[in-house]
């Protein structure tokens, strides 16, 4: 890998592959595997992501909104997609573009058959979604007969999966509200294929769930985050591999004197005779304003340097005073070394956080 000459974020692809077979590893032969690569592929390229996975023979793909699913399309992305909170306004789109809609409501449900029928579909696959615990997206255990009765008066669409999602399965200490979600969702599954009179795939597993409940990866789990490097534990992280480094460099260094400030509002003043460096990336790029007031660091030369003052828009300052460094020289935000969890951490975020915030307007570099 080069060094960087302006900010880039790196996506090492080989590190992704490495990561689809380990979590792949860890279920049988017949469970499925989708992969999600809402929110730009969680900050790296959708696209290049999905082209990858699909020549790996992912089984499916989730993507938030249907405008994701259409940009894979028209990228040439032929693997299913579901849409895992479409809005009523896109359902003809979802219908031309053969995204399959995960339905959260009476209300989405309704709306999707009219439409569907409207546009004279027979079996249109979709994806029912049950709340059993994180009470943020889906149905509850006694609309089973609600859904049924709409789904045998209408050919227009069939049920394809019945889902939910893991509220704490990366924390080993919920195991007890965790197994509560997996009952429950059983439950409704037994119901729910009883009345229908048909199997029906279930998936439950995001990627904690994968690692720390086997015994519940079902007919497909749902992997996110640990394809993209973190298994959300220390223990996992040693088997992961981050798939994208943050880079930049320094562009121009100051020499100030003590009581000189720094930035806007003046927020960081010379405690003595320091060298800082201005690196170009900012909040608009997203290292967002937390990470400043000497929050975050930086990585330069093996050393970590402090963001001090406020963090501009398109600026960050640091403190090199103790570091051999000169203009043009290699900044890391995160690596494989120091980690966008570890990165995150000093904000008191996650590494999702960080990752999802890396603006479309910094350069992404691709290895093979």
């Amino acid at each position: 890998m080069s060094k960087a000459q302006e900010t880039i974020l790196e996506i090492d692809l080989s590190a992704l592959t490495h990561n689809f077979n380990y979590l792949k590893s860890k279920l049988n032969a017949k469970t499925k595997f989708l992969a999600v690569v809402k929110a730009f592929a969680y900050g790296s390229d959708s696209i290049e992501i999905a082209k990858h996975l699909q020549s790996l023979e992912v089984d499916y793909f989730a993507v938030a909104y249907a405008k994701e699913g259409v940009v894979l399309r028209d990228a040439g992305i032929t693997t299913p997609i579901i849409v895992l909170h479409p809005q009523p306004v896109n359902f003809k789109t979802i219908i031309e573009r053969c995204l399959e809609p995960s339905i959260y409501s009476a209300k989405v449900l309704n709306e999707f058959i009219a439409v569907a029928e409207t546009e004279s579909q027979t079996n249109y696959p979709v994806h029912i979604k049950f709340n059993t615990g994180l009470n943020r997206l889906g149905f509850w255990e006694n609309d089973v007969e609600y859904i049924v009765s709409k789904l045998r008066v209408t050919k227009s669409i069939v049920a394809k999966s019945l889902f939910s999602h893991l509220a704490v399965s990366e924390d080993i200490n919920e195991e007890e509200f965790t197994n509560l979600q997996v009952q429950n969702f059983k439950q409704i599954a037994k119901e729910f294929e009883s009345k229908i009179g048909y199997k029906i795939w279930l998936h439950l597993c995001n990627t904690s769930g994968v690692i720390n409940y086997p015994d519940t990866h079902l007919d497909m789990v749902r992997c996110g985050i640990g394809l993209y490097g973190f298994g959300n534990s220390v223990k996992e992280d040693q088997y992961l591999k981050p798939i994208a480094s943050l880079k930049s460099v320094i562009s121009q260094i100051h020499k100030i004197e003590k009581g000189e400030t720094v930035g806007y509002n003046r927020a960081y003043k010379a405690k003595g005779f320091e060298k800082i460096a201005t690196v170009p990336i900012g909040h608009a790029d997203g290292i967002n304003r937390i990470y400043g007031n000497g929050n975050g660091f930086v990585i330069i030369n093996s050393k970590k340097a402090q963001i001090i003052g406020n963090v501009c828009m398109d600026m960050i300052m640091v403190n090199i005073t103790n570091i051999d460094c000169n203009e043009g020289d290699e900044v890391i935000i995160f690596n494989t070394n120091h980690k966008a969890s570890k990165f995150a951490e000093s904000a008191n975020t996650i590494s999702y956080e960080i990752l999802t915030s890396i603006s479309q307007r910094v350069k992404r570099v691709f290895i093979p």
